[in-house]
């Protein structure tokens, strides 16, 4: 019988976002279970860390760690970040001949793939920090005075228009090379999806959201 020990992390400030919320968590380690799960199985622990903004401690990761080792029992995560965001971290958990892990959202995804999701994931991270700072500034440039609730929203909408181009410079690789042997719309987004290229809101693509991506690469 298979064994699973499942790990749920959230933050204060995540727990009420889409996607990243206890219960969106559960949904996926759930799925993964009944679609993608070798049976029978049996889930023997379950530990869940809520950490505030600034606490980087996971008593309860390390609990699950402890006890993978000890059982041999597969660490079953929602997503990939729910382990940690540093692709340091995932490769050394990689490098731990005690513990095997599987994903939930990239069910298929050998060591090999999860290790270049991550340090894609730190790169769009740093990518996007770059980018909101850099609008940041050429807001104040332009006298724009930041710290109102007007600010505050600019501020926003600066952020979502750096994370949005930021991932469609992520995609450019796949989706400008088709796009330029004609490859339609509809059939760019079933090979992302074959991919497991998630979109920004972890869905699947669409044609419509790689016209949009393409859009936005054509205006840059």
């Amino acid at each position: 019988m298979q064994q699973y020990i499942v790990y749920k992390r959230v933050s204060t400030k995540e727990q009420g976002r889409s996607g990243l919320g206890l219960e969106a968590q559960e949904r996926d380690v759930a799925l993964y279970l009944e679609r993608f799960s070798p049976v029978p199985y049996e889930v023997i622990a379950t530990f869940t860390d809520i950490l505030s903004g600034t606490d980087n401690e996971r008593p309860e990761l390390a609990a699950a760690l402890a006890l993978a080792r000890r059982t041999g029992a597969i660490l079953l995560v929602s997503k990939l970040d729910r382990l940690s965001r540093k692709v340091s971290a995932v490769a050394a958990l990689m490098e731990d001949k005690k513990v095997t892990f599987r994903v939930a959202q990239m069910p298929n995804a050998d060591n090999f793939q999860l290790h270049i999701y991550a340090a894609l994931a730190e790169q769009e991270r740093e990518f996007i920090s770059a980018r909101t700072k850099a609008a940041l500034a050429e807001a104040r440039r332009r006298g724009t005075k930041l710290g109102g609730l007007r600010d505050k929203t600019m501020k926003r909408n600066a952020a979502v228009q750096a994370n949005a181009a930021a991932r469609a410079e992520k995609v450019s690789g796949i989706i400008l090379p088709m796009r330029e042997t004609g490859k339609p719309l509809r059939e760019i987004a079933e090979h992302l999806n074959r991919a497991g290229v998630e979109t920004a809101r972890g869905a699947r693509w669409q044609a419509s959201q790689v016209k949009r991506v393409l859009d936005r690469l054509n205006a840059r």
